[in-house]
Formats: structure tokens, C-alpha cells, sequence
């Protein structure tokens, strides 16, 4: 008998652009004045569909449907094994979301089928899995009876819930008057405490600051490792995933693209987000930048890689590079550039690559940009201005993927000593 926990069996999910059917996952709770409004509007309905069923569609009409399609998954397939930690990473839109809502039943496939085994808890959203008008104490029980557990079960764990959550005060509040960070806070605990068998979290955690985050990470890494139950983790934290996770799933534009170690699926993504900064508005009559890349899998060891590709209708005499490094904020990190390198020698050339490894990155984990211009001697000939992103994870993390220190952008090293004054 199989030991998997998830299987995932050739899973699609479509929406029609425009259409009702996309906001399946976002539809607010029901109040008694919205079913009389529904029961009202049926007939008119009824006869609305009718019409449309008696009417024969035209080619035009037909192609006109197919167009707002859009395939959010397609043909997706996997098992996931009791124990296994997952990070299923990809840029926005790719599917994660959407994978996640299919598996908590939230949302309903297209094609395909999956089958769960165990108790499973999602955190996908803020909203998800709450009664707005019941207040915090009235959601824990209410969360613990829905994953199987019995009221002695919720009150055995209730102070430990409260406790991690810090919303004490509030807890006889209705959750509908919580902050977007109290919510969460209330959700993740809640989640993480009642012995789900299946944990799923969104990037919802990024609502959270950045010390309920660490606490976050923390008790999954305690969840996943020590209790050995399943973890399905969706994050752009690069870092987080890294650190969490065994195991990675990459998605790109609704379909696997790496499923495997987590290392590799880092990765792959990390060398879609460094696209090519040229095919806009270059003059190929003049000499031009004809790309930007970083290499994936130095930022992935702490170091880094970047190789600019240049082209010329004429040969240069003495060929100069410059990078400027800024981190999400658009603050600058560094400038470098040839002529401040002693190994760097320019040569004649019309088309080449000028690379720059920097073998210790001093940075803290983090999203950041380069901008890169390029020139003959000190003429500059041209600029690419945010030429390429990248999420760079800093080898210096404690358990949970939070940095060494929390404070400024870059890490420095130094000696430290203690002398002691006789009294």
C-alpha cells in the first residue's frame, strides 16, 4: 500500500477571465439577506440560460469564450509521502495559490482528481478558515471540532494557542474588529497547535512582522522535524524555503517545472527571475548591452555571479563594465566597476561577455537589483537600469531562516575582545 499522504493525478484548474467562477476562493461569508437575494434572483436566472440554450452560438461568440480562458494549472502531478517538508515556489500567477486552494478543498478542479489522507490545516489567506462575527475563543473551538479533534482536545491545547498568538485581550472580540496581523497570528497558531497531520501555509506569514515571522518558522521547522507531520510551504522567501524544506516544486506558468531537491527547484526559479534586460528599445547600430544575467547557483552559496553580454557595430579600443547592487528599497549596496579591478584587462572587441564574481557576498537574505552600465575608457555608450532581480540567500541563518542580525543590510565580520578592569 502506498505510504502517501497527497496524490496529485494529472490536476488542471480553468477560469474564464471576466467571469464568476475566479472568485471561488475570495467569496464572503453568506448573511440571511444574501440567500433571499439569491432565491429571488433564480428564475430570472433560469429564464436568462434558457434563452442562451435556444439561441445557437456563433463562431464568433465561441472564440470569444475560448480567448477569456485561462489555465491557472495544467496537467500537474505529484505524491507527497507522510513527513515529507515541501516548498512549492514560482512567480506570481503561476499556480501556487491555486494548487493549494484544490488541495483544502476550497476549490474545485477542472481535470484531474487528488485524493488526502490524514487531518490536514490550511493557512492560505486572511479570511480563511474564520467566522468573522465569532470571536477568537469561538474560532479555536470552532477550527479544532472541524479537524476532528473534541473540546477536551482544544482546551488541553488553548493556553498554549492564546499564548503564541499575543492576542489575549482581544480574545471574547469578534474576529471581523481584528487587525490583518492578529488574524494571522490567531490563524497560524491555531493551525500549528491542533495536531494537524497536514499542515499547508501561504505566503499569508508575510502579513506578520518580522518577529512573528521567525516565530513562525521556528515552530514549522519544530512541527515538521520533531512531530514528523507534512508541510506543504508557499513562499517567495527564498531563504525560509531553503531552510525549511527538503523538498521543492516549481511552478511555471501552471505546470511542474523542477520537482525535486529543494536546492535545485531554488534554482531553476531563481534563473527565471533573471531575464534578459536587452530586447526593449536597444539601437543595435551602436554599441549596446545585449544582456544580463546572474548565475543561480552562486547566489544560492552566498556568493555572485554576473555576466553582461555586449555587441557593436564597431571594434572598441578598451572595453569598461560597472554594476551598481540595490536592495528592495532602491537603496544602493555597492558600485564596482573595471577600473577599479588591478586583474582586469581591456581588449579590442565588437561582441563578448564581461563577467564579475564577488566570492563572499557580505549581504543579508533579500530581494536585490542591478543596474548596469558600459562604456569604451570612461565614455559611457550605454545603461541598462534594473537589469536584473534576484533573491539572494545569505549562508548565515539560524534555524527558522532568519539572519544572524536584524539590523542595516550588509554583514560585516570582525574580532571582538573583552578586557576586563581589576577592581
Amino acid at each position: 500500500m502506498s505510504s502517501s499522504v497527497i496524490r496529485v493525478d494529472h490536476l488542471s484548474k480553468r477560469y474564464v477571465l471576466g467571469g464568476r467562477s475566479g472568485a471561488a476562493g475570495a467569496q464572503r461569508y453568506d448573511t440571511f439577506r444574501d440567500a433571499l437575494a439569491r432565491a429571488l434572483r433564480a428564475p430570472f436566472r433560469h429564464w436568462r440560460q434558457s434563452s442562451r440554450e435556444t439561441t445557437p452560438a456563433s463562431e464568433a461568440s465561441a472564440a470569444a469564450a475560448s480567448s477569456r480562458e485561462f489555465w491557472a494549472l495544467r496537467d500537474v502531478s505529484f505524491e507527497v509521502e507522510a513527513g515529507d517538508v515541501i516548498g512549492i515556489i514560482g512567480r506570481n500567477g503561476a499556480g501556487k495559490s491555486t494548487l493549494l486552494k484544490i488541495l483544502s478543498r476550497i476549490v474545485e478542479p477542472t481535470e484531474g482528481r487528488i485524493a488526502v489522507r490524514g487531518r490536514m490545516a490550511s493557512l492560505l489567506e486572511v479570511g480563511t478558515g474564520f467566522h468573522p462575527e465569532l470571536t477568537g475563543r469561538e474560532n479555536i473551538v470552532l477550527n479544532g471540532v472541524i479537524l476532528g479533534m473534541t473540546q477536551a482536545e482544544v482546551q488541553k491545547r488553548f493556553d498554549e494557542i492564546v499564548a503564541f498568538a499575543e492576542v489575549e485581550r482581544f480574545l471574547d472580540t469578534p474576529v471581523k474588529h481584528y487587525s490583518s496581523g492578529m488574524y494571522v497570528r490567531l490563524a497560524f497558531a491555531v493551525a500549528a497547535h491542533l495536531d494537524p497531520e497536514i499542515l499547508i501555509v501561504d505566503e499569508v506569514l508575510a502579513v506578520g512582522d518580522a518577529e512573528f515571522q521567525r516565530k513562525c518558522l521556528g515552530k514549522m521547522q519544530d512541527v515538521a522535524r520533531t512531530s514528523g507531520r507534512t508541510v506543504l510551504f508557499v513562499s517567495h522567501n527564498m531563504t525560509a524555503v531553503a531552510n525549511l524544506c527538503r523538498r521543492g516544486i516549481y511552478l511555471e506558468s501552471g505546470r511542474i517545472a523542477v520537482d525535486g531537491s529543494v536546492e535545485a527547484a531554488i534554482a531553476a526559479y531563481q534563473n527565471s527571475t533573471s531575464s534578459s534586460a536587452v530586447a526593449m528599445a536597444r539601437d543595435n547600430t551602436k554599441p549596446h548591452i545585449a544582456g544580463v544575467s546572474v548565475d543561480p547557483k552562486s547566489i544560492t552559496h552566498g556568493h555572485l555571479r554576473v555576466d553582461v553580454a555586449f555587441a557593436s557595430p564597431r571594434t572598441l579600443g578598451s572595453i569598461s563594465l560597472g554594476i551598481v547592487l540595490y536592495n528592495h528599497n532602491g537603496t544602493p549596496m555597492f558600485g564596482y566597476d573595471t577600473t577599479m579591478s588591478e586583474d582586469y584587462e581591456p581588449r579590442p572587441a565588437r561582441n563578448g561577455t564581461i563577467s564579475l564574481h564577488v566570492p563572499n557576498l557580505p549581504l543579508y537574505s533579500g530581494l536585490y537589483t542591478i543596474s548596469v552600465w558600459f562604456g569604451e575608457g570612461r565614455q559611457n555608450l550605454d545603461r541598462a537600469f534594473e537589469a536584473v532581480s534576484f533573491d539572494f540567500i545569505s549562508p548565515h541563518t539560524l534555524p527558522g531562516g532568519t539572519n544572524t542580525d536584524s539590523v542595516g543590510c550588509m554583514r560585516v565580520t570582525g574580532d571582538w575582545q573583552l578586557r576586563v578592569d581589576e577592581f
